[in-house]
Parts: structure tokens; C-alpha cells; sequence
């Protein structure tokens, strides 16, 4: 017997990837247009869970209308070798379970859900939570056999949501601190994740002690939890081997396990920079860094981020040229707590290369930017243009204007290294394919300045008084 002949839908992993879009949905939680959503997962005591619970707190599925719906999915775990650092693998599986189930659309994850039911679906009988419950329980204990009891409380009322969320906030900064100081070269294996190969083939995300998943959810500490319990799960170990660039971030065993795992589509990858052999991105990631170069610099827009960034472009334009499992010069994937990394972009110059950011990502991390850049680093507030941004970097000496005046510097001295002087003592000459003629004597300079002339001949006559 099927475990899910009591789902009035299929449930099979070949609905992951299904894509909803708003004129087939049958309503929306979570997402853009509502604040507060969460998904959390909490180990408890054995006798503090009831095994199959499912709760429902707010309206079900079938009292609601098409709308976008606070949401929180809270998750509580027991079992002997359950421990706490598993909460953010296991975690990151709801994504992955809830879009076995057709017609249900599950994006991101911690603060960032996404869920969506289609109107297809509705009408076969996906119509309460407690279908969803179900099959994430049976799921979870069926490829998580260390979970012995499970429990899930799924909200829709607003002030539950509002409630749980400070407490889910609280959780997932608590989890980050704990990776924070421990250092790439302090360890022997990183960890990698392919959870959401379902969306991008190609990507395989690559976590370390100082570079967090893209999605946020999986630390360090994390990814070695979930490959002890399940070594040949979708979070597995990833020998460094040797280090070919330190500053980069270029590992061979890095290099070997990413291209296996990507099908050979991926066979080099640089950690620390956007440019080169970026680091790959599903489309899970928490925001975006993003290359403007009119000012050789790098901005960062969040997936909450409503408006446009300085250069007229939406935080979905902009991801959409960052997903995919590719890897595009100039487009990077993060995760919010990687801005609170000494490795960000360390190739491209850290912190003393980012030009912009939203205002409330620079609040979150405004203790790990250099105290002597904050207020040279603009938000929306002060800055939506690339004349504005311009003004504003120069005003304020941000340290990319150095940059500008090197490569001003640079052009200069370029352009005097391949500037040509014909003298007049030197007539007649010839210059390849541009015969002179008809000089006369009285000091006569020619100086050609990155042009390319294409003629069958010139003539320069000398004018008269």
C-alpha cells in the first residue's frame, strides 16, 4: 500500500520544479507581499512530542480566499540521536518535501517562504493543511530515520504568526553565531549541498566556515551534522584538497566534487569573488551582488527589497541573471550572513568595494562593516541613480573613487606609451598603409591618439600666410 493513498494529489518527486503562477493559484503564503513568514524546526524531548500531531492555528484551506496569507510552518522533532544542530538541515527539507506534492509551490526558506496552492489541486481535495502535514511527516521519518516523533503546527492567523516569527528570528541569528570564528584554514572539509538541483541542474553549493549556503539556512556546522546521519544524502563532505589561490578561494577538491556533481557542466570555482569562475546559484539565494560598472563597484539587493537598485534594475531582474546553476561574471548569489564574513568578495576588495545596499540589510550587518565605511556606503534613502550614486561615492571619499583615479592614471599612461611623433627632420617617411607627403621643413608633429586611420593616402600641406 502507498503511504499516500489518502492524498487527494500525487505526491512524487517528479512535481519538484512545478512552477504556479498567480492566475492559477488558489491563494498565496508567505512571499513579497506579506512581512512575516517562517518555516522553523525545533528538537525537543521525547515526551514533549505527540507523534502525528497536526495543528492548524487560523483559517484552513478551505475558509480562505485568493490572497497572500502570514505564514508559519513550525516543525517540532524528537528521536535518541536527534541533535540541535540538526534543526537547520532538517529545516531546509520542508522546501524539498513540500514541492513533492502537486500543485503546492514552496520557494526560499526561513524568512523568505514562498508557497503557493494551485486551484487545480484545490479541486481534486488538497483542501486542508493537513494533507501537507501528513505527507511532510510521513517523508520525513520514511529518509530521516533518526526522527522518532514528529509534530507540525502550520498558521495562518496573523498574530500567531507575529508571535512564533520573533521567536524563529531569534533562532536562526543564534544558529549563524555559532560558525562565526571559526576560519576556512582552520578546518580539513567543507560541505556541499544539492538540494536544489530540482530548479538549477548545475548547481551544487559549496559550504564553509566562513561562506554560508546560498539559501542561509545551512551553516558549517550544519553541513557536517546532516553528512554524519546521512553521508549519502543531498548534504555530503567535500575533501579542500590542495589550495591552488588562497585569495580567490580555489581548492581542487572543491574543483573535482563540483564538476562530478554538476554532470562536468562546472569544473572550477573561486569562493570569494563574482568574477571569474563565481561561485553558482539556484535561485534560493537571500540576495544578490551585483557588478555596476559605471562606478567599479558592487551592489547588493535582498530578495525583500521592493524598488529598483541604482541602476534601474528589480532585485527579480537581477536574480534572474544570477540563477540557473551558471556562472555569470559580475553576478553573485549570497546569503545575508555572508556580508558578516572576513571572506566577502575578498578578491574583489570586501567591503571597500561595495557602493550600495538596501537600508535594512545595512542595518542587520552594520556591525561587520568597517566602521570607516558605513556612512560611505549609500542605501535607497540616499541614493536610486548612477549620477546620484557617482556624486555621492566622490562626496564622501568612498574607497572605490581610488580606483577610478588609478584607472585614470592608467589610461593616461597607456595612451603616452602609443603615442606617435613624426618629426619634420624625419620626412619623407612612411607609417604602414598611410604614406606622408608633401612635407616641408619647419617642425611639423603628428601625434596619433588611440585612432585607426584607414586612408590610401594623406597629404598635409603647409598653410599659407
Amino acid at each position: 500500500m502507498s503511504m499516500f493513498e489518502d492524498i487527494p494529489v500525487e505526491v512524487g518527486i517528479i512535481y519538484e520544479g512545478e512552477r504556479i503562477r498567480w492566475p492559477d493559484a488558489y491563494a498565496e503564503f508567505g512571499g513579497p507581499r506579506v512581512e512575516e513568514k517562517f518555516e522553523l524546526v525545533k528538537i525537543r524531548n521525547m515526551d514533549e512530542v505527540e507523534d502525528g500531531k497536526i495543528t492548524v492555528m487560523g483559517p484552513d484551506l478551505k475558509e480562505i480566499e485568493k490572497k497572500s496569507y502570514p505564514f508559519g510552518i513550525y516543525i517540532e522533532v524528537a528521536g535518541e540521536d536527534v541533535e540541535e544542530e540538526l534543526e537547520g538541515v532538517i529545516e531546509r527539507r520542508i522546501h524539498e518535501y513540500c514541492n513533492y506534492i502537486e500543485g503546492l509551490m514552496h520557494l526560499n526558506q526561513r524568512y523568505d517562504i514562498w508557497l503557493r496552492l494551485s486551484k487545480r489541486s484545490f479541486d481534486k481535495g488538497l483542501n486542508s493543511f493537513t494533507h501537507v502535514g501528513r505527507v511532510l511527516q510521513r517523508l520525513f521519518k520514511s529518509e530521516l530515520p533518526f526522527i522518532e516523533k514528529i509534530q507540525i503546527t502550520f498558521m495562518t492567523d496573523p498574530e500567531k504568526v507575529k508571535e512564533k516569527f520573533k521567536e524563529a528570528m531569534e533562532t536562526y541569528e543564534s544558529r549563524d553565531a555559532k560558525a562565526r570564528g571559526l576560519k576556512d584554514e582552520d578546518v580539513n572539509a567543507f560541505y556541499g549541498c544539492t538540494l536544489c538541483q530540482s530548479f538549477a541542474p548545475t548547481h551544487v553549493c559549496v559550504i564553509t566556515p566562513q561562506r554560508y549556503s546560498n539559501c542561509g539556512a545551512i551553516s558549517w556546522f550544519d553541513g557536517r551534522a546532516a553528512a554524519r546521519v546521512d553521508p549519502k544524502g543531498p548534504v555530503y563532505r567535500i575533501e579542500k584538497g590542495e589550495c591552488i589561490d588562497p585569495v580567490k578561494g580555489e581548492y581542487t577538491g572543491v574543483n573535482e566534487t563540483v564538476k562530478m556533481k554538476s554532470g562536468s557542466e562546472i569544473s572550477q570555482v573561486w569562493l570569494y569573488t563574482a568574477f571569474g569562475y563565481p561561485h553558482t546559484s539556484c535561485g534560493c539565494f537571500e540576495g544578490v551582488a551585483f557588478y555596476i560598472p559605471e562606478v567599479d563597484g558592487i551592489g547588493i539587493v535582498h530578495r525583500g527589497f521592493q524598488e529598483t537598485t541604482p541602476n534601474g534594475l528589480p532585485f527579480s531582474t537581477l536574480a534572474d541573471s544570477t540563477a540557473g546553476g551558471r556562472q555569470v561574471d559580475g553576478f553573485h548569489g549570497i546569503s545575508i550572513e555572508y556580508l558578516r564574513s572576513p571572506k566577502l568578495l575578498q578578491a574583489d576588495g570586501g567591503w571597500d568595494r561595495i557602493v550600495w545596499l538596501p537600508g535594512s540589510v545595512k542595518e542587520r550587518v552594520k556591525d561587520f562593516i568597517p566602521g570607516e565605511l558605513v556612512d560611505k556606503i549609500p542605501t535607497e534613502e540616499e541614493v536610486m541613480s548612477i549620477e546620484e550614486l557617482k556624486v555621492f561615492l566622490e562626496e564622501k571619499g568612498h574607497p572605490v573613487v581610488e580606483r577610478w583615479k588609478a584607472v585614470e592614471v592608467a589610461a593616461e599612461k597607456a595612451v603616452e606609451e602609443e603615442r606617435v611623433e613624426v618629426p619634420a627632420e624625419s620626412v619623407p617617411m612612411t607609417l604602414p598603409t598611410m604614406p606622408i607627403s608633401g612635407l616641408a621643413a619647419g617642425g611639423f608633429k603628428i601625434t596619433l591618439k588611440n585612432v585607426k586611420i584607414h586612408a590610401e593616402k594623406v597629404i598635409i600641406r603647409k598653410k599659407e600666410k
